[in-house]
């Protein structure tokens, strides 16, 4: 059998069988005569079969590479680029989108889009790689700003947490106040006549605390005497304000301290000379004038790391006469010859006796340096974190990187302080701060008293205090381990023991030396 068919269209179609006997014919109409060609079965199957199995693949890479392409490519010309040459434009596309992103970053920032999800609608509907990162540019100060100011209102919410007085203190206050006015047990004489001869004694181991709070107070005396092997030594002289000495008295004289010697007096009970007088109101005028500067420039600021340390500088404690006074201590102490200073803020958890032992080698003031740092300084207590060293004045004096001494714990050597002018200095750089509109130091107590020590201090092993655990992320940073072998701990920083914002993991060893037993304390609704 065969099959002709014209190839300029069916014109004639002629079906024969092999033997001859038959055929059939069937013509129609067309425009001019072509010559036939023959097409066999033959050859068209075997055709038909090597698409059916090519064409599935050749689809599948071609969808493939459309897909890399539209992810890849920010143009049809890069999609086009890409399929037919099939090379890898990742290069390309990380050089053109880092081109991009810098020229964006040089740009100006226009309003962007107000969250992620809006970014990517955006994104998906202009894939221009130039609109992306202006965008993105956008949304992310967007985001700085808005960590920023949510960083600068925690500083400051965290800052006015931490220097309000708590009820139950102010509770206490009152309460032992009531108490000196109609017990005359709580106004009996501290420390008993027969002790007074030891406050003079030196012999014995003096301990100096300035402080207005009479719970903090109570938890440094009971810490020392508790970890003393020798506590029948210990002489506190714990010198308050007016307002407080008469609850102060009442707490002492009614809450005895077994073996140990206290003595409570108060700022009015001196009587100094005019000239230290009048350089104590100088001293405080001074300090408040600074102050009032630092607090303009505080409107002003923007957030940085040192941000929350710079707002405890501004606190109303860095004026308190209390923490001014240190820089008078051979005043305060005028009849002793070495003495251990203590903030209200430590506890005492081993004995300190080695203290009083210590040769500080002509120096006026022992000190810790280092801390629970090891033989670097801790974060934040080099000389330039305190002071400005962009002044001529503090760069030609000071070096930056050097370890700053620490308050908390140290010891005076009164007499060798009564040699030099330390006091003197530290007005004279007072003046000289206040002059150039407080740019020589970050505001607070230590910045002055670094200057005005410099070459007096003697330094302590850094393992008799451990210190920062007001600070949220220092303390977490401090071993277990070493909190309990120091011998002095200071909760140096915001987060005091007895406030609310403590951390409860440090605020167990000192509030374990709360007498919870003590009527006013249970009146006042102070936990241990």
């Amino acid at each position: 059998m065969k099959f002709y068919i014209s190839t300029k269209g069916i014109r004639r179609v002629t079906i024969s069988n092999g033997d001859g006997k038959g055929s059939a014919k069937t013509t129609t109409a067309g425009t001019g005569a072509g010559s036939a060609r023959r097409i066999s079965v033959r050859t068209v199957f075997p055709v038909v079969l090597v698409l059916g199995i090519v064409l599935p693949f050749l689809f599948v890479r071609i969808a493939i590479l459309m897909l890399e392409s539209a992810a890849a490519c920010s143009s049809l010309e890069c999609a086009g680029w890409r399929f037919f040459s099939g090379v890898d434009t990742s290069l390309e596309l990380r050089d053109e989108l880092t081109r991009a992103l810098i020229e964006a970053n040089e740009g100006n920032v226009n309003e962007g889009a107000g969250s992620f999800n809006e970014l990517v609608k955006e994104m998906t509907s202009n894939q221009d790689l130039k609109a992306f990162a202006f965008k993105t540019k956008s949304v992310l100060s967007q985001l700085e700003r808005r960590v920023q100011l949510a960083r600068q209102q925690e500083s400051v919410y965290w800052h006015l947490a931490s220097h309000g007085v708590p009820k139950s203190l102010h509770c206490l206050c009152l309460k032992l106040a009531e108490e000196y006015a109609v017990n005359a047990k709580a106004r009996s004489r501290l420390p008993p006549p027969e002790f007074v001869s030891r406050l003079v004694d030196p012999t014995f181991h003096h301990l100096g605390l300035l402080t207005d709070n009479i719970l903090a107070a109570s938890v440094v005396v009971t810490s020392t005497v508790e970890s003393s092997i020798n506590p029948e030594k210990l002489i506190f002289h714990i010198v308050t304000d007016k307002k407080t000495y008469a609850p102060m008295h009442a707490w002492f004289a009614t809450n005895s301290i077994k073996s140990a010697v206290v003595e409570v007096r108060g700022l009015h009970q001196y009587d100094w000379s005019e000239e230290v007088n009048a350089g104590v109101k100088e001293m405080l005028g001074t300090n408040h004038l600074i102050w009032k500067q630092y607090y303009n420039k505080e409107k002003d600021r923007h957030y940085t790391q040192e941000h929350s340390r710079y707002l405890e500088g501004l606190s109303p404690s860095s004026l308190s006469l209390m923490n001014q006074l240190r820089m008078y201590t051979p005043e305060l102490f005028p009849d002793l010859e070495k003495i251990v200073f203590l903030d209200d803020d430590v506890v005492i958890q081993h004995d300190i006796s080695s203290l009083w032992e210590l040769d500080l080698n002509g120096k006026v003031i022992g000190s810790v340096f280092k801390s629970w740092c090891g033989d670097s300084c801790c974060p934040g207590s080099k000389y330039m974190n305190y002071l400005n060293f962009s002044h001529p004045l503090i760069s030609s004096k000071f070096n930056g990187d050097q370890c700053a001494w620490l308050y908390g714990m140290n010891i005076f050597d009164l007499e060798a302080w009564r040699r030099t002018n330390i006091t003197e200095t530290y007005h004279h750089w007072l003046k000289l701060n206040l002059e150039s509109g407080a740019t020589m130091w970050n505001p607070g107590v230590l910045p002055p008293a670094l200057i005005a020590f410099e070459g007096q201090v003697h330094p302590i092993n850094s393992s008799m205090l451990v210190s920062d655990l007001g600070y949220r992320h220092q303390s977490a940073e401090i071993s277990k381990k070493k909190l309990e072998a120091a011998p002095i701990i200071h909760f140096s920083g915001p987060a005091k023991p007895w406030l609310e914002i403590s951390f409860p993991e440090v605020r167990s060893l000192w509030s374990r030396h709360v007498n919870i037993s003590n009527k006013f304390i249970r009146r006042c609704r102070i936990t241990g």
